[in-house]
C-alpha cells in the first residue's frame, strides 16, 4: 500500500512537471551556414536555449527567401545582415533588430580572375552574386560604389555564396568575379591558380549581422526575446571556456572539422554584451542610414523606412 502511495505521488509530480516543460517559448529562427551565425547552433546543441526557457528551431533558409518566411509566419525571428533589415522593412515585412551577432573582418569578399588587378577593371565584366536584397549583392554594390562603378556597369549572374565559390574555383566559363563568404571564401584562398581575393571586409568594413524578430513576436514574448539574446551571449561564454569543443560542434553544422571552423572564424569577431551596447548606441543607426542611401540609389528599395522603427535596443541595454 505504501509503495502504491509512493507511486501515485510520483505520478502526480510527473503530471505537475509536464506543464513546466510546456512553458518553453517556441520560435523558429531562420539563418544560413554563415560562420558568424554558428553560436546560435552552439546554443541549441549545448542546451543553452532550453535552459533559458526557449524551444528554438533553427531553420536554414536562403537569405533571399528569409523575409518571405517571416511574412508567412513560418519564421518568427531571423539572423541576417544589418542592411537586409532595411530591405525587408522597405518591402513591407515588419521586423526589428534585437542584438548583434558579429562583424566581418575579412570573412566576406570578392574573388576575381588573376588578370583583374583592381575593382574598376570589372566594368563590363560578369559577376556571380546572390539576388538583390542579399548581403553578397549589397557587398558587390558597396565595393563597386567605392571604386567609381555601380551594379549597372557590370553583368550580374545570381548565384548563392557556396555555388558561386564552387563555380569560380572550377573555372566555370563566363564568370569573371564572385561574391562569397566564409567558409566558402577559403576555397579561393586554397586555390590561388583559380583567382585571387581582390577585396574583403578588411578593406571595406560593412558586413555586420544581427538577430531580429517580428514586432508581433516581440510584443507577445518580451521575456523570450531577452532570453534569446542572453542565450547568444552565454554561447560566447561557452566558446571562451571550451573553444576546441565549441569549434567541433559549430563546424559539424557546416561539415567542417573544428580546426577548419577555427580558420573560418578567424575572419570575423563575435560581439559580446558590451560591444552590443556600443553598437546599438549609434553605430547601427549611422550605418543603416548610409546603407539605405546606397540601396535606394541601386534600385534595390523604392523608399527608406524609418531607421529607428526597425531597431529595438531593449534587450541589450
Amino acid at each position: 500500500m505504501k509503495n502504491g502511495l509512493v507511486a501515485a505521488a510520483a505520478a502526480a509530480l510527473t503530471m505537475l512537471a509536464t506543464p513546466a516543460s510546456a512553458q518553453e517559448t517556441k520560435l523558429v529562427l531562420g539563418l544560413s551556414g554563415w560562420t558568424g551565425f554558428a553560436p546560435l547552433t552552439l546554443a541549441k546543441e549545448t542546451g543553452i536555449f532550453k535552459k533559458n526557457g526557449l524551444d528554438v528551431s533553427l531553420k536554414k533558409v536562403p537569405q533571399k527567401d528569409r523575409h518571405l518566411a517571416m511574412a508567412s509566419g513560418d519564421l518568427q525571428c531571423a539572423a541576417t545582415t544589418v542592411e537586409t533589415w532595411v530591405v525587408w522593412n522597405a518591402a513591407g515585412v515588419a521586423s526589428k533588430q534585437l542584438f548583434q551577432l558579429d562583424k566581418s573582418y575579412g570573412a566576406d569578399g570578392m574573388v576575381v580572375r588573376n588578370d583583374i588587378k583592381k575593382i574598376s577593371d570589372l566594368k563590363g565584366k560578369t559577376i556571380a552574386a546572390s539576388a538583390p536584397g542579399t548581403a553578397p549583392y549589397f557587398t558587390m554594390a558597396w565595393f563597386l560604389n567605392k571604386n567609381g562603378l555601380s551594379v549597372k556597369d557590370v553583368k550580374v549572374v545570381n548565384m548563392e555564396p557556396n555555388p558561386a565559390a564552387q563555380a569560380f574555383v572550377s573555372g566555370q566559363s563566363g564568370i569573371d568575379a564572385a561574391l562569397t563568404y566564409e567558409p566558402y571564401l577559403s576555397l579561393v584562398r586554397d586555390k590561388p591558380e583559380a583567382g585571387h581575393i581582390i577585396a574583403t571586409t578588411l578593406d571595406y568594413p560593412m558586413i555586420m549581422d544581427t538577430v531580429g524578430c517580428t514586432p508581433k513576436f516581440i510584443e507577445a514574448n518580451p521575456a523570450a526575446v531577452k532570453a534569446l539574446a542572453e542565450s547568444y551571449f552565454q554561447a560566447l561564454d561557452y566558446i571562451a571556456a571550451n573553444k576546441e569543443k565549441a569549434y567541433e560542434i559549430m563546424g559539424a553544422d557546416v561539415k567542417q572539422s573544428g580546426e577548419q571552423f577555427g580558420k573560418s572564424a578567424a575572419f570575423l569577431r563575435w560581439q559580446g554584451r558590451e560591444e552590443n551596447r556600443k553598437f546599438f548606441a549609434g553605430e547601427l543607426q549611422a550605418f543603416s542610414k548610409e546603407a539605405a542611401d546606397l540601396l535606394l540609389s541601386a534600385g534595390i528599395i523604392k523608399n527608406i523606412p524609418l531607421i529607428d522603427s526597425i531597431i529595438d535596443d531593449s534587450v541589450v541595454k
